[in-house]
């Protein structure tokens, strides 16, 4: 897997070059510097992530499939078997995505991918780090059915590569495809924190399962993006742990034990009694400009130098990881987010 991740790598790189320089020319740039570098940044660490967590990306899987397929062999064979599957991931998906929005401890593992106030390419490889460990059960039924461990492996692939076109303000409606596919336009709607549009649109290929399910809307305003409670940080290890404070938060806040221990359960947006809000009213929400706060010309300059160095070296752990122990493994994830942090730190000084 990360291998492919290095090899696809330069092509999302130079499609993300080109929508910038696109946008430059259109006069609608929709990237920052210090956002498209917290991204990016998320991105590296969910790769850490899953080299240190193969338990939970691979090796459950293939356990549930070794001892309990249903159909193993020859029904995933050739090409329909390979479409079936990514069907099948899709689905599966879908639920996965749709509990991340409607459970608070699950959507403490997704927020990640959500914070980003702006919508590019960039946005769709700010990847959660704990998403796939969290997710892991929700593609056990494909290993009941029999689908092998490695074709699981690469319908996720296709899945997660398909969903980097619809990252982009750029292309328009598009007609009949909207009706069925997860396009931009519908993607916009699933990004967007518009009360209209709020938890809509989970499908990662298929738009049909959110108009199967009841969760499916159409983009009628225009959007506005980030998380209910934005961020408001370049750090991006205090980006992973916002939402799970925040439910430390609220269970610290309320004196009963039955509402504390339901706060992880309930969805994102409940409060226990005692807790006070700790987001905007939704008006104010909309109305708030980015977080973009100026930061010195010297340390733009050097958090550039630092990710850029971070990313290289990350890119030559990720193609040896699979030859290294886990405590080599780990301690390489410890240097790149210690790396990562000070980026975010350099992005953070006030001009």
């Amino acid at each position: 897997m990360s291998e492919i991740v290095l090899y696809v790598l330069p092509i999302f790189l130079l499609l993300m070059l080109a929508e910038w320089a696109w946008g430059r020319r259109r006069g609608h740039n929709t990237y920052g510097l210090a956002d498209t570098l917290s991204s990016l940044s998320q991105g590296l660490l969910s790769q850490a992530v899953a080299v240190v967590t193969p338990l939970f990306q691979t090796g459950l899987y293939a356990a549930v499939h070794s001892r309990l397929a249903l159909l193993p062999g020859t029904p995933w064979q050739g090409a329909v078997g390979a479409l079936a599957a990514v069907v099948m991931y899709d689905f599966c998906d879908y639920w996965l995505h749709r509990t991340s929005h409607e459970s608070a401890l699950f959507w403490a593992a997704h927020a990640v991918h959500h914070q980003s106030e702006h919508f590019n390419l960039s946005t769709a490889l700010r990847q959660e780090s704990l998403y796939s460990v969290m997710g892991a059960p929700f593609f056990l039924p494909m290993a009941l059915l029999g689908v092998p461990t490695a074709q699981y492996a690469l319908a996720g692939i296709v899945v997660l590569f398909y969903q980097f076109w619809i990252h982009t303000e750029h292309i328009g409606r598009l007609g009949w495809l909207d009706r069925v596919l997860s396009t931009p336009s519908n993607h916009r709607v699933h990004h967007a924190v518009n009360p209209c549009y709020l938890d809509r649109n989970y499908g990662a290929i298929f738009v049909i399962w959110d108009r199967l399910f009841g969760s499916f809307t159409e983009e009628t305003e225009p959007c506005v993006y980030g998380t209910v409670k934005p961020l408001a940080s370049w750090n991006p290890l205090a980006a992973v742990g916002q939402f799970y404070a925040e439910l430390w938060r609220r269970m610290r806040a309320t004196p009963r034990w039955a509402d504390k221990l339901r706060v992880p359960f309930k969805s994102p947006g409940w409060m226990p009694p005692g807790a006070a809000p700790s987001a905007l009213p939704i008006e104010a929400r909309l109305s708030q400009p980015r977080f973009d706060p100026p930061t010195a010309r010297r340390a733009r300059m050097a958090a550039v130098a630092l990710f850029v160095l971070t990313a290289a070296a990350t890119g030559v752990w990720l193609w040896f990881a699979d030859d290294l122990g886990a405590a080599a493994n780990l301690s390489a994830a410890a240097a790149l987010a210690t790396g990562l942090w000070g980026v975010g730190a350099l992005l953070s000084r006030p001009a």
